[in-house]
């Protein structure tokens, strides 16, 4: 598989419940369950069902560029809106735990995890406690990230888990490293690009980012590969690591305070 699209979603919301993480920097990411569907269809009309696949199926590794779903965080939702949303187009969903924050308030319990892993849908790390920073942490912490949330994640499906995204955008040579020794064989990032590499037995692939209020025909435009939406996706991603090499804890704290003042 040299090319694919991967787009990167988070909770999908029911009104009046929460899911996954709080606060402004991650509300930005939240999208309404009415939205999701408009997405799910116009992903459908680009590209069609088949198209839509799990990155583990021996299948994507010919053919024409595959299209993957993906989910961050852990949130409750993935339980109870986004995976059967996907089951009524035949589709699976890639779910990424966030470890230590399974059965907490808004996230997915043991059970649900097990659940939809026998209903198809892939599950994998999102590390233990979602780092600010995780391209900044030692390198001990760092492989402790990755080992313990797959352990987790191990122990409650029976299997050995062996996909994982990378949290908070923060990719780094060191972090793909660290994942790997944790037994990582498929690492989504966040930088937007169809493109895959190989390190080592590790396929590292790059996700499209959804956020709230992008125009649904957005996600039709990413699954089908079209150069203006990822151009556009890909400049913006761009300044924004400039931005963050650049200003580092003062980059965190103005986010922060810019999403305060929108919200």
């Amino acid at each position: 598989m040299r090319k694919c699209v991967a787009i990167m979603y988070h909770d999908i919301l029911e009104e009046g419940r929460r899911s996954g993480f709080t606060g402004n920097g991650a509300e930005r990411y939240k999208l309404s369950a009415g939205e999701f569907e408009l997405h799910l269809a116009e992903i459908r009309r680009a590209v069609g069902e088949r198209a839509v696949r799990r990155v583990d199926d021996e299948e994507c590794l010919d053919g024409a560029s595959p299209v993957f779903l993906t989910f961050d965080d852990g949130g409750e939702s993935a339980a109870t809106v986004a995976a059967g949303a996907l089951e009524r187009y035949g589709w699976r969903g890639h779910f990424f735990i966030t470890t230590d924050y399974i059965g907490a308030p808004g996230f997915l319990s043991a059970s649900q995890i097990r659940e939809l892993h026998r209903r198809g849908h892939a599950i994998g790390s999102h590390s233990c406690s979602h780092p600010a920073r995780i391209s900044q942490c030692g390198w001990e912490p760092l492989v402790r990230e990755w080992t313990e949330s797959v352990r987790v994640l191990s122990g409650i499906l029976g299997e050995p888990v062996r996909m994982a995204s990378v949290p908070g955008g923060y990719h780094s040579k060191t972090v793909e490293r660290a994942a790997i020794e944790a037994g990582i064989r498929f690492l989504f990032t966040s930088e937007p690009t169809m493109r895959t590499q190989e390190a080592g037995n590790c396929l590292v692939l790059g996700r499209y980012s959804i956020r709230r209020g992008m125009p649904p025909a957005m996600a039709g435009d990413f699954a089908a590969g079209r150069a203006g939406a990822r151009w556009k996706e890909a400049l913006l991603w761009n300044l924004k690591k400039a931005a963050k090499a650049a200003g580092g804890e003062y980059y965190l704290r103005t986010r922060a305070a810019l999403l305060a003042r929108k919200g």
